[in-house]
């Protein structure tokens, strides 16, 4: 079933133009698009899960605009600067005058971001249904909303981040709290899991021993920030899903603050996943540091996975965990073959 909303706004006659690529920024997995010509979509999504599940249903995806579009569709994002930014890309990437859609959820701001185009330009009456709503306006000249476009934060000394990527505005306690627990040294092989913006693994690199460190993050904006804030040789960046990331070699150590929303509702999975994949990538005698909010289930798994395993510091609301020597992965049992009839 198309998304009802997206439907509602397409059954008016002639909505869309009858020519050109149609720009969809941050569309998600879940979202059918089914109502929409698939072949002139191109979807912009950076979320690693996300581009491989909308690449997998047959659609044209990349991680960041590429010329010009006939009309857009603005899928609106949890944090307010992100959504900001994304109207102005779609406002600098369509034609003047050709339609912008935008639609979101109610719980993810979507009536404050009518509000806020509203103050600055005409609107279409909106469409409300399923907890949410879908309005257009025309593309504009792109300097009407030129101050949404390219916003740039600087959480900590020498570090510069842009809107929707994680703790953009300010450096997270937990991650502060790791990067002064790590060792003065480390291994020459470390891998920072969903490593955002670089700052825990320009700590890795700033300890004696490293001779390369992994970046390894799925939001392709904040990878995008990680190159620009660290200009290490040693550093390495790949855009992936740490769940399911295979290393070519296995780490000495592994670093992380793993995330633990994938909604506005904690999933104590997503860290559970995470916790796995760094156990499958460390050597035998490895060990993985790691953050993580005192509350969430993490320890008795950790046990399960790893010989040592024991908290750095004490702090009342968070956990800072150093897990050590991995379990070895049981090796399939081979029944030996039958000498009956011999």
């Amino acid at each position: 079933m198309a998304d009802p909303r997206i439907s509602l706004a397409l059954a008016v006659p002639d909505v869309l133009p009858p020519a050109g690529r149609i720009l969809l920024l941050r569309p998600r997995a879940e979202h059918d698009l089914s109502a929409l010509p698939q072949a002139r979509l191109h979807l912009v999504q950076g979320f690693r899960p996300d581009f491989e599940a909308l690449t997998a249903q047959g659609h044209t995806v990349s991680p960041e605009p590429e010329g010009r579009y006939a009309a857009a569709f603005v899928f609106v994002p949890r944090a307010r600067s992100e959504a900001e930014a994304l109207l102005a890309e779609a406002a600098a990437r369509v034609v003047p005058g050709g339609p912008i859609w935008v639609d979101g959820a109610k719980t993810d701001g979507i009536d404050g971001i009518l509000r806020a185009v509203r103050a600055r330009l005409a609107v279409d009456e909106p469409i409300s249904k399923a907890h949410g709503k879908i309005f257009r306006f025309a593309a504009p000249r792109p300097e009407a909303l030129a101050d949404w476009r390219g916003q740039r934060f600087n959480p900590a000394p020498g570090f510069t981040t842009v809107p929707g990527v994680f703790s953009a505005e300010a450096l997270d306690r937990g991650s502060a709290l790791l990067g002064a627990a790590l060792p003065a040294r480390l291994p020459a092989r470390v891998a920072d899991l969903g490593a955002g913006w670089g700052w825990l693994s320009a700590q890795v690199l700033a300890r004696e021993g490293v001779e390369e460190c992994h970046l390894i993050e799925a939001e392709h904006a904040a990878l995008a920030c990680a190159r620009a804030n660290i200009t290490d040789p040693r550093a390495r960046f790949h855009w992936a899903d740490a769940r399911n990331f295979r290393p070519e070699a296995r780490f000495g150590a592994v670093v992380m603050n793993p995330p633990f929303h994938t909604s506005r509702n904690a999933d104590p999975a997503l860290g559970l996943a995470f916790i796995a994949a760094a156990q499958a990538m460390l050597s035998l005698s490895g060990t993985l540091y790691m953050v993580a909010n005192r509350h969430l289930p993490y320890v008795k798994h950790l046990k399960s996975l790893f010989r040592v395993v024991d908290e750095l510091g004490d702090d009342p609301g968070y956990r800072l965990i150093r897990a050590q020597r991995p379990q070895a992965e049981p090796k399939p049992r081979v029944t030996p073959p039958s000498r009956a009839g011999r």
